[in-house]
């Protein structure tokens, strides 16, 4: 996935970004509330040493405060220094808890120590750093203070006298009451929880582009099946209401499909199919809607057609057009009845209806009854649609692919996955249907100016399905439920 990609991804899938964004805020709002103001107190000790007035020495004891005052640091938060301060203030910790609320440091090429202490009180954070100061002073001095050694004239006993320190440690700015805690600082967690949310969210949605393995654009289903893209149908939510494109002729839908009925004419002019199947590889991709409204686009331009519903088990071609469904293709095939009897039109084009659903749709499409049956049709009609059953759920569209001359892959935008399509496509191939291409639909409709259309999407779905979407399923708006079962379909 390229920056182009991702980039669209983030548009697509905002929402997700969003609810990130949102709960990483209130995180960071809560964990301020939350938090237990601590205050910092300072306090700064100057060392100075103790030496002649001339300037070699005042020079040497320069140096020489330099050099210790980094070892005096460290004494700051030795126990020597915290369990005087504990006891002193009678504080209710330990010093090594003390210890670790105390920070102190030594700027370079100073004689400065600069000593901070943390507390949740502000005014004991001051009195802590002060007695810290003061105690620090004179643990310095004790241990700089060098013991001379007299011996006696008894060569067993001898005594030390305590001599004047060389160094000594003022305090040069005692520690006040701080006024602001030092922590939590509301600001800078609010800029991190913005910071993390957008960081989660584009996580997230990278993740699910990377195991998001549906289509989200033709461009993509075309060059990974290597099958001509034929057309692609945009999403509209009134199509389960209007399933049919000649209620609304000047919608983007509809002139979908007649670009659909004009690459399907101009890709096989050396050897025009004459029979044509319509299958999907799972239900709720828009087989249906693309097999009646590719057989009316086809009558609409003058091409004698006939649509004949394939699918036994859930028959829905019928409905659509407000035809009788009790009496057509099983009817036929059982012998009950000729073609011409159960045939019915719509307008200008003919319909079979599926009739009676039988117990054994497999056996009944896949007999020798239905390809003399279609081959009647063909040589009656110029062209002949055939709406079958999903690939992947049912074996009924194998058997009756066979018999075709042609076949239709429709794949939803947004839903279908490429594993799904590979084994559709793989199973057309097996009995040696030739596939004409794929119908891309429920595509999301692109942004912009309309040129001369009413209002436009996808339709229908086989069972009431939520809305596609430009990302993958769950995420945004769920379309009606639909009215009817064309529009499941």
């Amino acid at each position: 996935m390229d920056l182009h990609g991702f980039l669209k991804a983030l548009a697509r899938r905002w929402p997700t970004v969003a609810v990130c964004l949102v709960l990483a805020i209130g995180a960071a709002i809560a964990a301020t509330a939350l938090s237990t103001p601590v205050y910092e107190a300072r306090t700064q000790l100057f060392v100075a040493t103790r030496t002649g007035e001339d300037t070699t020495q005042l020079n040497q004891g320069q140096s020489f405060s330099q050099a210790r005052v980094q070892s005096y640091a460290a004494i700051v938060t030795t126990r020597q220094v915290t369990e005087s301060v504990v006891r002193k203030l009678q504080l209710r910790t330990t010093p090594e808890e003390l210890a670790s609320r105390i920070t102190a440091v030594a700027p370079l090429n100073t004689v400065l120590i600069d000593i901070t202490v943390r507390d949740t009180a502000p005014r004991r954070a001051a009195r802590i750093a002060n007695a810290v100061a003061t105690r620090f002073s004179a643990v310095v001095e004790r241990l700089e203070t060098p013991k001379r050694v007299v011996t006696s004239e008894r060569p067993v006993r001898s005594r030390t006298a305590a001599s004047t320190s060389p160094v000594s440690l003022g305090i040069t700015q005692e520690a006040v009451a701080p006024t602001a805690p030092v922590s939590p600082r509301p600001m800078v967690n609010l800029a991190a929880g913005v910071l993390g949310g957008l960081l989660l969210g584009a996580g997230i949605v990278a993740l699910r582009e990377t195991l998001d393995t549906t289509f989200k654009a033709s461009e993509a289903l075309g060059e990974f099946t290597a099958l001509p893209g034929l057309g692609t149908i945009p999403y509209d939510r009134n199509a389960p209401k209007r399933p049919l494109v000649t209620a609304d002729a000047h919608s983007r839908r509809a002139e979908a499909f007649r670009k659909l009925r004009t690459n399907l004419q101009f890709s096989q002019v050396d050897d025009p199919p004459r029979i044509i199947v319509v299958t999907s590889s799972v239900p709720g991709e828009g087989k249906t809607n693309t097999a009646v409204n590719l057989a009316l686009s086809l009558a609409e331009a003058g091409v004698s057609t006939c649509l004949v519903d394939g699918d036994l088990r859930r028959p829905c071609v019928a409905p659509a057009f407000g035809l009788v469904q009790d009496a057509g293709l099983t009817t036929v095939l059982i012998g009950q009845a000729r073609i011409e009897e159960v045939m019915q039109q719509a307008g200008r084009l003919s319909v079979l209806a599926a009739g009676a659903v039988p117990p054994n749709p497999t056996e009944l499409l896949a007999s020798a009854r239905m390809e003399e049956v279609l081959r009647e049709l063909a040589g009656t009609y110029e062209v002949v649609i055939v709406d079958t059953a999903p690939l992947l759920p049912v074996a009924d569209t194998v058997g009756l692919a066979s018999l075709a001359q042609g076949a239709l892959l429709v794949v939803r935008a947004a839903k279908t996955s490429r594993d799904q399509v590979r084994t559709a496509a793989q199973s057309l191939e097996r009995v040696g249907v030739r596939v004409l291409g794929t119908v891309f639909s429920m595509a999301p409709v692109p942004k912009g100016g309309r040129y001369g259309y009413g209002r436009y999407g996808a339709y229908g779905r086989y069972g009431e399905l939520p809305a596609p979407r430009a990302s993958a399923p769950g995420e945004e708006a769920v379309a009606p439920a639909a009215t009817r079962r064309t529009g499941e379909k």
